[in-house]
């Protein structure tokens, strides 16, 4: 399941291998800068289709009343252009008219526990997206407790916080990540202090992660439970989409290969001109997070911005130049990076490569045995950009006679069969010469999505002429046929939401952590057995002393200083100063979390 930012970023998920893909709508998205238009959400969806492929809409942000109602309109409009599914987090909208469509829990709605993610599928979730920091052993007992569909992030940037527990953005600057704003404060830089005043780390990214990246762990993934892949990114480009999507489509592949319970939910393969490389794509440095228990660096303290892959090591340097060891064949225009003594981020242009010296035009003097990297490879961009991938659905054609006709069928490995067919009254000549003649102009699909392995043309067919121009006829219109044929064999299922009462699991009142800012999700709780405490952060107007992140990522076990596993702790509470605010962490050892406070 890959992201699209736009249509071009869709289509480019498709025909790189996607199965689904996940998109923003006009409004209500949780990625605000990511909006698209309901005319090219139809388009998209028409394109995937073809190839059995998904589009899933993003709804997933926190709504006030008076949003309410826009939200309805909007998911009648998606349904209607033939999205596949809605991604939701405003559990306000179930208590709504809403259209016959499938619908998928965000991770927003903070899905980590077995109880909760029963919750979901009980009231009407066919699809839960789980929380980024479950471990295996999570997720497999999420599986065996559940039935719905379970999908899991598997590549991109990693939200510090708890998704749907970081108000952050909000409390700092107003910009609600619950809401699609998130001005990511977590990727700046802070200082960390001690009660007794002591600078445990100074001007550092001290809430800055890695990427994700579940390469490794993938076929453990799939034992586990999960059924989708996801990859992070609505905010990424094309080219972002097409390496990593390309890149775990080939993963996915060779473990369906081995497994025979296992099978692609979309059809057609890739031929690419390139070999995808996440090393070549934005990264902040990889990691596989909590699948396999807590990890040791998983943060990245000194930059925000993308170290892209090793290339080398540094090993002369002089101002504006310098010569490197490595066997990485780096091109004029590559953009390479480094961190400085100070473990500052520094980056530069290659804009003359002789050998293993490199001259810059930025007259920075990188310092010997500093680690070189490149976060951009302007030979992989041009081949990411060239246009030559194709996916293709594999066809068998088939030309027999009917009466005074000749009739031409295929038909593709998901049983989907179509004919057109074309009056042909004139006897060929030569039957061998005209068969080779009819199979060569029947085969040429170079402008479809199709690629065929078996054309058969029966003795019949073989004597019957047609002249070259309505040979073509009959193959355009028995493709446009088949491709009709296709959407319409892939044209999303109508599933109407039923209400229910099946007990919400967390007793007592809500608190501000379970979102509730409109009146019809707490009509939907009320309905569930819960009751309201309070309005969610959102409707609240101070924050001083609240709880603004919930996290697993902690700083103290990251610096190699574990409160249970060292005796040099440094002086409680500690404070993280930056951004013109104060932090106060607070240390959950039994859960090992971490807590936000805002002071």
């Amino acid at each position: 399941m890959a992201p699209a930012r736009d249509f071009q970023c869709g289509k480019a998920a498709i025909d790189h291998g996607a199965d689904a893909i996940y998109i923003g709508a006009p409004k209500f998205g949780a990625r605000k800068a990511a909006a698209n238009s309901v005319d090219d959400i139809r388009r998209l969806a028409d394109y995937a289709h073809a190839f059995g492929a998904r589009v899933f809409v993003a709804l997933n942000t926190l709504l006030f009343d008076h949003e309410i109602s826009a939200a309805v309109d909007l998911a009648w409009q998606l349904y209607e252009a033939d999205t596949d599914a809605l991604i939701v987090q405003d559990v306000g909208l179930l208590e709504c008219d809403l259209p016959p469509i499938e619908l998928h829990a965000s991770t927003q709605m903070n899905n980590r526990t077995a109880a909760k993610v029963e919750f979901l599928e009980k009231v009407g979730f066919q699809q839960v997206v789980l929380a980024r920091e479950l471990s295996l052993d999570d997720i497999s007992a999420i599986a065996q407790q559940t039935t719905t569909r379970l999908e899991f992030f598997v590549h991109g940037a990693l939200c510090v916080g708890f998704s749907g527990q970081c108000y952050m953005s909000h409390c700092s600057g107003g910009r609600s990540a619950n809401r699609g704003e998130c001005a990511q404060p977590c990727r700046l830089t802070y200082d960390l202090l001690a009660a007794d005043g002591k600078v445990l780390a100074k001007s550092k990214h001290l809430l800055s992660l890695k990427d994700n990246n579940q390469t490794a762990n993938l076929r453990d993934l799939v034992a586990a439970g999960v059924s989708s892949f996801k990859i992070e990114g609505r905010l990424k480009d094309e080219a972002y989409v097409s390496n990593i999507t390309l890149w775990y489509r080939r993963l996915l592949d060779e473990i369906i290969a081995s497994e025979p319970t296992l099978c692609r939910s979309s059809s057609g393969g890739v031929e690419a001109n390139f070999e995808p490389n996440p090393a070549k794509s934005f990264n902040r440095g990889f990691t596989d997070y909590f699948v396999r228990g807590r990890q040791s660096e998983i943060w990245q303290p000194f930059t925000s911005k993308s170290l892209g892959e090793p290339v080398g090591q540094v090993v002369k340097s002089r101002a504006g130049e310098f010569d490197f060891s490595g066997n990485a064949k780096i091109s004029n225009g590559d953009g390479l990076c480094y961190l400085t003594k100070g473990g500052a981020f520094a980056g530069m242009k290659a804009e003359v490569v002789d050998g293993q010296t490199i001259t810059t035009s930025a007259k920075v003097q990188p310092p010997v045995g500093a680690k070189l990297f490149r976060n951009f490879d302007i030979e992989f961009e041009r081949q990411l950009r060239s246009g030559a991938t194709r996916r293709r659905v594999e066809l068998t054609m088939r030309l027999t006679t009917d009466a005074d006709r000749l009739v031409l069928t295929l038909a593709d490995a998901d049983g989907i069969e179509t004919s057109a067919t074309t009056i042909a009254t004139e006897t060929a000549n030569n039957p061998a010469a005209n068969a080779e003649n009819l199979r060569r102009n029947i085969g040429k699909l170079g402008g479809t999505i199709y690629i065929c392995d078996k054309i058969a043309i029966d003795a019949a067919a073989a004597a019957r002429f047609l002249p070259a121009a309505r040979i073509n006829e009959l193959r355009r219109e028995a493709v446009d046929r088949h491709t009709e044929s296709r959407k319409l064999h892939f044209a999303p299922p109508k599933i109407a939401f039923e209400p229910n009462d099946f007990p919400y699991p967390t007793e007592g009142q809500l608190t501000a952590y379970e979102n509730v800012l409109n009146n019809r999700a707490r009509a939907f709780y009320e309905r569930h057995g819960a009751t309201l405490g309070e309005w969610g952060i959102e409707r609240q107007n101070d924050h001083r002393g609240r709880e603004i992140m919930l996290t697993k990522h902690c700083i103290l076990h990251q610096m190699g200083l574990c409160l249970r596993r060292t005796n040099n702790r440094p002086a409680q509470p500690l404070k993280l100063v930056g951004d013109r605010r104060v932090y106060e962490l607070r240390f959950d050892c039994a859960k090992c979390e971490m807590r936000v406070i805002l002071k």
